[in-house]
């Protein structure tokens, strides 16, 4: 992932200072471990600002409404108890080529800042720390304790301290070619590596960009440029420094992340004269974009600096908490459906051992009636069977009589029968657990890589859900959003008509007993655990085979049997699917029902 680094938290800080000063502070909220939302209310109108000291991270931004679950983080009331209602005055760095903002806050515009809230940028050791006017530490995101740290331990009630000064040289418009050059050729090494060693301010991902907008590889040595590539490349880097002087950015995705700096294409720098780069703004705001190795490797524009943060951002960190979550809940259900099937398997093993409680009852029988057959001493003893007259070897105690043989066989017989009848329950509750677990890991596997936010809200969901069931234990869980409604699976078939399916079992529930209507046909495939589908057809409309056949293909697609060639799928109309009582979520029985054989394969991508 793409850390913020000096020169895009200068470009997201010169667009929040145009756009959001001064701004009431009406609300704050915390969204999570790492980040809090600040809801600034203007002359223009409202938004949130967020502010994430995540370890890869780490940003300042506007961000996404937050949704409508309870703060229950105790920063965010901190901040909440002192600030809100104040007036946002000041979005400033704290020093040159520092990668801390200072927020301050007073009672109104014009007036001195009572409150200070220092917004530290800087990877795994970022912070957002909170301090009066007496620069005494009120509160901060994580404090740190001089055992952690004995160069800046930062502790509340303690006077807060600026991190430690960098010693790299810093980068100057007046600074000379050739001084420029010495530095960074002074011992030979990779063109990126020296760069970012020798100055204050770069990044691997500015560096890069640069290098590649200058037609020149970053692994290349130092020692292998000629003077007119020097010439290119400190061009590029009086470019970035007038862009930054001039608070002039062009955000734009690149294959690699995003970038705010709009490189001028190699051909373009070479025709311009160093001064046109210093004096002409025209002339650098107007250039091409950046030319990397390819023309597929062209960066899309964005609007903003705060949008492709915000959206950078959010699609990262999702793409991880996704990659988590869903490890987390595949491997919960392994383990849980594991122990089940072994259960089962228990169950049945006992079950045939009950299978045999009748033949103990014939056999007792048998003995009973030929007693006279019994000798003392005996083993076993072959008799002939009452219907078939074929001969039964019955075993025998040797220390026993002939009746008591026989009792002995009653007593199994009632033993096993007994069994049976308080094992066949416990197998069929342990089959509908499966059951129910199986249609849960059937949404886990449609889900695969993460692909929008709909995909994490599903997961959510399917958490939350497992928790309800009691299969998950978390402590600290906050539930989902209850208003940040997912839509289903959409899609039309040959004849126009809509086909909906659930993406999980709260889906397929909403699905069958709320969207459905009498005219609908619900799909499902036979007995595979898989999503509730459902065709949505007008009064007076019939589904051509071409629209069955698409929407059996679809339900195969999304359930346990997608990788099969042909999938047996029931369709019957809404009205003959019920929810028996007491049953878990997405479970339900139908009838009435017809049969089509769905084509996973043939799905639409």
């Amino acid at each position: 992932m793409q850390p913020v680094d000096f020169t895009t938290l200068t470009a997201a800080c010169s667009e929040l200072r145009a756009q959001w000063l001064p701004a009431r502070l009406e609300q704050v909220y915390q969204r999570d471990r790492f980040t809090v939302s600040l809801a600034l209310r203007t002359m223009k109108g409202r938004g949130w600002i967020d502010l994430s000291w995540h370890p890869v991270a780490a940003r300042i931004c506007l961000g996404d409404p937050p949704p409508r679950i309870p703060d229950t983080f105790t920063f965010s009331e901190q901040l909440r108890h002192q600030l809100s209602g104040l007036a946002l005055v000041s979005i400033a760095p704290v020093a040159s080529w520092e990668r801390v903002i200072d927020l301050q806050f007073a009672k109104r515009p014009g007036e001195p800042a009572l409150w200070h809230l220092y917004a530290e940028i800087m990877g795994k050791y970022s912070n957002v720390i909170l301090t009066a006017q007496d620069n005494l530490v009120v509160t901060c995101a994580h404090q740190v304790s001089a055992k952690q740290s004995t160069v800046r331990p930062i502790q509340t009630g303690q006077p807060y301290e600026m991190p430690p000064s960098l010693t790299d040289a810093v980068p100057s418009l007046s600074e000379s070619q050739n001084r420029w050059q010495s530095r960074i050729s002074l011992v030979p090494g990779q063109l990126h590596r020296s760069l970012l060693k020798n100055y204050r301010g770069l990044s691997k991902a500015l560096i890069f960009s640069m290098i590649r907008s200058a037609s020149l590889d970053p692994e290349q040595s130092t020692d292998s440029l000629n003077p007119d590539q020097w010439q290119q490349l400190f061009q590029r880097w009086l470019y970035w420094l007038q862009c930054l002087e001039n608070s002039k950015f062009h955000p734009s995705f690149t294959p690699e992340g995003y970038t705010v700096i709009d490189w001028p294409a190699p051909d373009r720098t070479r025709e311009a004269q160093p001064q046109d780069m210093l004096g002409n703004e025209s002339d650098s705001s107007s250039s091409s974009p950046v030319l990397t190795l390819s023309e597929a490797e062209k960066p899309s524009s964005f609007p903003s600096v705060q949008e492709i943060l915000n959206s950078y951002y959010t699609g990262q960190i999702n793409q991880e908490v996704f990659a988590q979550l869903r490890h987390q809940l595949t491997q919960k259900l392994n383990n849980v459906l594991a122990k089940l099937r072994l259960k089962a398997n228990t169950f049945k093993e006992r079950l045939q051992q009950s299978a045999d409680a009748d033949t103990h009852k014939s056999q007792a029988d048998l003995l009973m009636a030929n007693l006279q057959h019994w000798e003392p001493g005996m083993k076993s003893i072959s008799l002939p069977d009452f219907e078939t007259e074929k001969p039964v070897i019955i075993p025998l105690n040797p220390e026993k009589n002939a009746v008591q043989n026989a009792q002995a066989l009653y007593k199994k017989h009632q033993k096993l029968k007994r069994a049976r009848i308080a094992v066949e329950p416990l197998l069929a509750a342990v089959q509908e657990e499966i059951d129910y677990l199986e249609q849960v890991e059937v949404a886990l596997s449609v889900l695969e890589t993460y692909r929008n936010t709909q995909d994490l809200q599903t997961l959510a969901e399917i958490r939350e859900e497992l928790i309800q069931q009691k299969y998950l234990d978390v402590p600290d869980y906050r539930s989902t959003d209850k208003n940040a409604a997912i839509e289903f699976h959409r899609y039309q078939t040959p004849s126009g008509f809509e086909l909906l399916i659930g993406r999980n079992n709260r889906q397929n529930d909403q699905l069958t007993f709320r969207t459905a209507n009498d005219y609908d046909l619900w799909f499902h495939t036979l007995e595979i655990p898989g999503s509730h589908a459902l065709l949505r057809l007008k009064p007076g409309t019939v589904a051509e085979e071409t629209d069955l056949q698409f929407a059996a293909d679809m339900t195969a697609y999304y359930s346990r049997a997608r990788h099969s060639e042909q999938v047996p799928v029931v369709y019957t109309e809404p009205k003959y699917v019920y929810k028996p009582k007491g049953a878990k979520p997405g479970m339900v029985v139908y009838k009435q029902e017809r049969i089509v054989w769905g084509r996973p394969q043939q799905a639409p991508a």
